[in-house]
């Protein structure tokens, strides 16, 4: 089959935009996937403010076991990429088939473990008497899904740095329309309210796994799901390198945990509950931008780690900036709407007005360091793709301890309302530490840009 992207002869620019624009159309696509429940639910007569915070404390549950796609996925792809760029296919095929067997075992125990636990998680994470309710139905019926819901976001990787950016679009399209379809009917059509929610994201994981599998398994793949080759040392290096990703994301959710927990300890019964739906709606508008930055910064990963595997350090700096300058002019958009339309956004949840003006104003708090955030996505991707997971984490671990502390000191000296602070300074500060390194230590790591390099270090 006809490669939509070579990554060997391509220019860098177009390259960028052919995998960037794709990845990132697919990650805002898949924000529709929490954002869409969570805009139904807030609207559910009676009980929408309970169970819009009661779905937001599941929250990271949800993201904690995706994660594990993301360790086996963004472990194995930048892998595979240096695999095809050394134009080693047999060595890729075994990378590919030891990923999918690590993703199908991965998805089923933590299903398992996670059923049994999900009472405690719920309460550890924040759930009040007001919202356990809402946030056990839902996380039940969520959970079911796990496999369906791992093997999209993890063999999605595999599809996109084999360079069909589309294929790879479209899988989550398809989930997130039939989400958006089936959103309503289930939630008020039939009454099911937050279990109808849960169900309706379920069945859309079905279909964006089925179309992911059956293009990985057919002939239109360069490189195919295959059932051999399975080597416990494969399994050790991918794990190793998606070891990075995959801390990110999970110290990503002990941030929200965090948050979460501070809020309705300090802010207690009253204020709690109204603070925690305000920060599940904060955080569906970060998503907004987040998850389409990282699309733009991982989807691209591939052009690291295959030239990586190439000796091509010239291509790999050319690719830098290009994700650079695409990444600030997105986050640029994303600023501008936070700052003068948040509004608009926030009424989509909820009409109650004490909601919408502490949200609108929580909003334009926590954005006010997006735009160099795309800064440090660029620069700990950039890493990530090319395997070099210890730079990479360290960096990340910079920029949420400096989020970690700001959410139990800010609200201490400054009081509760104030802990939204903690995203923009952590933003200013991690992006600051990020760009240094990574002008100290590119041509030492990658070698020198204006030459191709005569070995991999």
């Amino acid at each position: 089959m006809k490669l939509e992207n070579n990554l060997d002869t391509d220019q860098i620019g177009s390259l960028v935009w052919r995998l960037a624009i794709p990845s990132m159309l697919a990650q805002f696509v898949s924000v529709l996937y929490s954002i869409v429940d969570r805009m139904y639910i807030g609207n559910i007569p009676q009980i929408g403010e309970a169970a819009l915070a009661g779905v937001g404390v599941c929250g990271p549950i949800v993201t904690l076991v995706s994660s594990f796609a993301f360790l086996v996925g963004v472990g194995g792809a930048p892998l595979m990429s240096i695999r095809l760029g050394e134009k080693n296919k047999r060595a890729a095929r075994q990378i590919l088939a030891n990923c999918f067997l690590m993703l199908l075992v991965l998805s089923v125990t933590l299903t398992v473990i996670a059923l049994l636990l999900r009472t405690k998680l719920l309460w550890w994470f924040g759930a009040g008497e007001g919202t356990f309710v809402y946030a056990e139905q839902y996380i039940t019926i969520y959970l079911l899904g796990t496999v369906f819901a791992l093997m999209t976001t993890g063999m999605n990787q595999f599809i996109i740095c084999q360079g069909f950016a589309k294929i790879g679009m479209k899988s989550v399209i398809i989930g997130a329309v039939t989400n958006i379809v089936l959103d309503p009917v289930f939630i008020f059509v039939l009454g099911l309210n937050v279990r109808g929610a849960a169900i309706a994201t379920v069945i859309s994981q079905i279909a964006s796994c089925a179309y992911a599998l059956r293009f990985l398994f057919s002939r239109r793949a360069p490189i195919r799901i295959t059932f051999r080759g399975y080597d416990t040392h494969v399994m050790r290096r991918v794990v190793a390198v998606g070891l990075t990703p995959f801390i990110i994301i999970f110290l990503d959710n002990v941030l929200i945990i965090s948050m979460n927990t501070v809020i309705q300890r300090m802010g207690g019964p009253g204020q709690g509950d109204v603070l925690l739906t305000c920060t599940t709606i904060v955080q569906s508008f970060m998503l907004m931008v987040t998850m389409p930055l990282g699309g733009i910064t991982s989807g691209t990963q591939t052009i690291m780690g295959y030239n990586y595997g190439a000796k091509r350090p010239d291509r790999i700096w050319r690719a830098e900036r290009w994700v650079a300058g695409l990444g600030l002019f997105f986050t640029t958009i994303m600023f501008v709407l936070a700052q003068f339309f948040p509004e608009l956004f926030v009424r989509l949840f909820t009409q109650n007005e004490e909601y919408v003006r502490l949200s609108v104003w929580a909003i334009r708090v926590s954005t006010l360091g997006i735009i160099p955030l795309a800064l440090q996505y660029t620069v700990v991707d950039g890493f990530t793709g090319m395997g070099i997971s210890r730079v990479a984490l360290s960096l990340s671990l910079w920029r949420k301890a400096l989020y970690l502390s700001g959410v139990f000191l800010i609200p201490r000296w400054f009081g509760i309302t104030n802990v939204f602070y903690t995203e923009p300074l952590s933003d200013f500060l991690g992006t600051a530490v990020s760009v240094a390194t990574f002008f100290l230590l590119f041509v030492r790591i990658v070698g020198d840009p204006r030459q191709k390099r005569e070995a991999v270090l």
